[in-house]
């Protein structure tokens, strides 16, 4: 029971303000590693504000000030409780449509410098095809694109659905999902090399479709190679663009794109946004994979050329409309209702733990 309220607010607050500062600054960095004397204090100083409300609770009067301790109490409960609880959830499809999206446009920089490196390499290798087309043997390593680019569509469209792939679509389709995972895997994890590892995979591959996309425009046989690339490369592509954002991240980690801060603090702020990025690829990947095997391989007169640019164009634009759009409104209202909490805390806390005017003295 209090006996003079004035009196524990006056004791009490040095130990509600103290308790703040220390739950505000883990909510800023919530990856710092607390000392353990910091948090021996901690502790003791949550249970003495749990003390603090309970007692205050019988005062009907003081709506206020048991708000403010009801939110500090609760805030503290949840920087000492909090992480066990949260690490053991996930949601896969909050994941998919907020988090990975959102993570992307986050990290935009990335991806921009990922796509402009394998775009220089596209030009480089079409550019090398178009001043010596024998440059094929070295920037094609596939047999079947050593072919002339007409004697090749020509033997595609006169394979039945039959001959292709029969009975082999699905070890296919899974070889090509392993195959294009382990390239993205290397573009992320050659991110250790500072990066340099990752921006030479990426310019290497953008040389080879650079140099494929000018032979069969040379040949006249761009309707087929669109055909062919767009309905799984609207997703493979981008995909391989995304680990290069992904690896591109990891060097500027470790270069220091935040010098004030130390090396393992940078990479334990970084290396949530590659898992994501990552877990984002694998599933762009596997579509992709499905695709190639199971419709790309398909030619006229199986499937018309124009049915499949037009399902390649759609699977771009709905890829596009996610990555820029997905995630948007709900974080908005969250980020908006959680501005007028810390407002609304604000405005309690200033109002408690303000110094009382200075009483006129009588005489």
């Amino acid at each position: 029971m209090i006996i003079d309220l004035k009196k524990f607010i006056a004791t009490e607050q040095p130990f509600w303000r103290e308790l703040e500062q220390l739950v505000v600054r883990q909510e800023a960095d919530p990856y710092r590693r607390m000392p353990f004397r910091e948090i021996k204090r901690l502790h003791y100083l949550y249970h003495r504000a749990s003390a603090d409300l309970a007692k205050i609770n019988t005062y009907s009067a003081e709506l206020s000030m048991r708000l403010f301790l009801e939110s500090l109490v609760g805030r503290a409960y949840g920087v000492i409780y909090g992480a066990k609880a949260q690490a053991v959830r996930f949601a896969p499809l909050k994941w998919f449509w907020n988090s990975f999206p959102r993570t992307f446009r986050r990290r935009w920089q990335a991806f921009a410098l990922s796509a402009a490196v394998m775009l220089l390499g596209s030009v480089f290798g079409g550019g090398a095809i178009v001043v010596d087309p024998h440059a094929k043997a070295v920037l094609m390593p596939f047999e079947h694109l050593q072919m002339d680019p007409s004697e090749r569509v020509a033997k595609e469209e006169r394979m039945t659905e039959n001959d292709r792939l029969a009975g082999g679509k699905s070890s296919f389709s899974a070889f090509l999902m392993t195959h294009n995972t382990r390239i993205s895997i290397l573009v992320l994890a050659l991110g250790m090399t500072f990066g340099v590892g990752t921006v030479l995979l990426l310019f290497s591959n953008g040389v080879m479709l650079g140099a494929v996309a000018a032979d069969y425009i040379q040949a006249g046989e761009s309707t087929f190679l669109v055909g062919w690339l767009l309905p799984h490369g609207a997703t493979e592509i981008p995909a391989i663009l995304v680990a290069g954002q992904a690896g591109l991240l990891l060097a500027a980690a470790l270069l220091g794109y935040a010098p004030a801060k130390p090396m393992g603090e940078r990479l334990r702020e970084t290396v949530p946004d590659v898992v994501t990025l990552m877990g984002g690829v694998t599933l762009l990947l596997i579509w992709a994979g499905l695709v190639e095997a199971f419709f790309s391989q398909y030619h006229e007169p199986v499937i018309p050329y124009g049915l499949k640019i037009a399902f390649g164009s759609a699977v771009l634009l709905l890829l596009i409309l996610f990555l820029t759009l997905a995630g948007k409104s709900g974080p908005r209202v969250s980020r908006r209702r959680r501005a007028n909490r810390l407002q609304r805390r604000k405005d309690i806390r200033d109002k408690l733990l303000a110094p009382a005017p200075a009483q006129r003295s009588e005489r």
